[in-house]
């Protein structure tokens, strides 16, 4: 890999970042961590790897244009078309385009060589810890979603089995967990570093909000039953 070969893929790569939870500073954070968690693996071939890490959310824009395109597969075959267009040998661009089609999380389309655990790991643990919440709340509130949702009767959902989607549900479906989803050592040393600031900020927000409704209730009806109150007064007062 040379300079050119490097700024050649993160200029293409900057031309395609419109999303703001997934930016060129997140670009710039996995391709980081991927090479951190390289550093403890065998045989890693660094071309691959940091063009893939560069490249790998380019299909984010046709994902948000329409939902039912994935951005992994999209962006592998942008990637794919791109390198050889750009006179890059077909087996390393598959190699690339092959990382990025399976940075995503899906049973049905695991990594496989190194780069592609590496790639993987890395784009994971930037939604973990701080920086995953942060992130997550970004991409919620650009999808017009809500913090939480309520239940049947009224109370705040923990986000547990919800249907709605929010930023509750979110870290309960996909957040929580994450941390038993890596394929490297490194990866999931560095994940399980940053999982109680996530879990503390989710503890502390569902905490105040539910104490908010839960008082903010009693002291609504307070006010309500007070109103009655001076209601039945006034009209007793207009009897005379």
């Amino acid at each position: 890999m040379t300079e050119e070969n490097y700024l050649q893929w993160e200029n293409y790569m900057l031309s395609c970042m419109e999303d703001s939870a997934h930016d060129k500073e997140h670009i710039y954070r996995v391709l980081y961590t991927a090479l951190e968690i390289a550093r403890t693996e065998q045989n890693v071939d660094y071309d691959v790897l940091v063009c893939a890490c560069l490249l790998h959310d380019i299909g984010r824009k046709e994902q948000y244009e329409n939902p039912a395109i994935c951005h992994a597969k999209a962006g592998a075959d942008k990637a794919y078309v791109f390198l050889v267009e750009n006179h890059y040998a077909k087996a390393f661009a598959e190699r690339v385009s092959r990382c990025i089609r399976v940075h995503r999380f899906r049973k049905d389309c695991r990594p496989e060589s190194i780069e592609e655990k590496i790639l993987f790991d890395a784009d994971k643990i930037d939604v973990s810890g701080a920086i995953g919440i942060a992130r997550t709340l970004l991409y919620k509130g650009q999808l017009s979603q809500p913090l939480y949702s309520l239940t049947p009767d009224g109370q705040v959902s923990d986000g547990t089995g919800d249907s709605e989607e929010s930023f509750f549900q979110e870290y309960k479906y996909k957040l929580e967990g994450i941390y038993d989803s890596f394929y490297t050592a490194c990866g999931r040393k560095i994940a399980k570093g940053r999982q109680e600031a996530a879990e503390s900020f989710y503890r502390s927000m569902l905490q105040e909000v539910r104490a908010g409704y839960s008082e903010g209730r009693e002291l609504l009806h307070e006010v309500k039953m007070s109103n009655k109150k001076d209601r039945k007064i006034d009209e007793k007062d207009n009897a005379f």
